[in-house]
């Protein structure tokens, strides 16, 4: 079941979907290198990631 309103632009991901949806049941996202603080997006890590099978 997709998360309403999660979109993904990771087209090599398994759980990307048609649409850019996200089609995993929960996602995990942390601060890159640690911590609870981000101040851009680029200092944020989705851990949700897995790659497509072949």
């Amino acid at each position: 079941m997709a998360l309403s309103g999660v979109t993904c632009k990771v087209s090599s991901c398994k759980y990307w979907k048609s649409g850019e949806h996200c089609d995993a049941s929960a996602i995990e996202v942390s601060v890159e290198g640690g911590g609870t603080n981000a101040r851009q997006s680029e200092q944020t890590n989705c851990h949700t990631f897995a790659p497509k099978s072949s």
